[in-house]
């Protein structure tokens, strides 16, 4: 899976994606993520990348010059040869980023190029030109779109195989298939300032304990996120009216 990443701040995020998992994955030729920094694609002598924006009002744009130039470079065929690609930019405005699109995201693409965006935005031509879908992480408004950018890598990478030790890691989680929040989990010691580990969890009934999760992770959801149980799978909603 590659990641071209077009920003202003290229450091900011190969520090937070060149460790832990991602950064080992990395080295393991399993992601290809690589940064481009937009003022590199500039013609002014000062490589400012963005202007005072038509009409007046606060704050300015980024220019779609160099993005467009530095979009360009990142998807030229002679070292970009993916054929499955999709164009994302990290927005307020965009679609909520969502478990099933990060699914969807890493079974149909080989390549997702993201622009970040800084200031006020962007000019709009650009987004008309290159992009095919705006993303956001939530509703509130952040300076760029840099950590957007690597929640979204981190999140899609876990779907790639080889990212994380066994599948199970992501098929047994919060918004997982059943759309359902993970049950609680518990390690050693097995009791912590009067507090123990359920007594099924050491019972080795691998049925009793299975239907303990279920019953947990409904629970849980029930309190927490009692939206996706009235909005996910058929099969959640009607075990939850149970």
């Amino acid at each position: 899976m590659r990641f071209d990443i077009l920003t202003l701040f290229p450091e900011l995020i190969e520090t937070i994606l060149s460790e832990s998992i991602i950064g080992r994955a990395r080295k393991a030729g399993i992601l290809d993520i690589r940064t481009y920094n937009i003022r590199d694609y500039s013609k002014d002598k000062h490589r400012r990348v963005d202007d005072t924006p038509y009409g007046g009002g606060r704050g300015m744009l980024m220019s779609p010059v160099p993005i467009y130039d530095c979009y360009l470079a990142a998807t030229a065929k002679e070292n970009n040869p993916a054929k499955r690609r999709r164009v994302l930019y990290m927005s307020p405005q965009g679609q909520v980023l969502r478990q099933d699109k990060v699914r969807t995201l890493a079974a149909e693409y080989d390549d997702l190029v993201i622009l970040c965006g800084h200031y006020e935005g962007v000019d709009q031509r650009i987004l008309d030109e290159i992009v095919d879908e705006e993303i956001s992480i939530g509703d509130f408004v952040l300076t760029g779109g840099e950590l957007p950018a690597c929640l979204l890598v981190d999140a899609v990478s876990r779907m790639i195989p080889g990212v994380l030790s066994d599948a199970e890691c992501y098929e047994k989680e919060s918004f997982s298939e059943d759309g359902l929040l993970e049950y609680p989990q518990y390690t050693r010691p097995y009791e912590f300032r009067g507090r123990r580990v359920p007594d099924i969890l050491l019972s080795g009934h691998h049925a009793n304990i299975e239907k303990w999760r279920r019953e947990k992770a409904l629970e849980k959801t029930r309190e927490s996120r009692p939206d996706l149980l009235e909005n996910g799978p058929a099969s959640c909603s009607k075990e939850h009216q149970t």
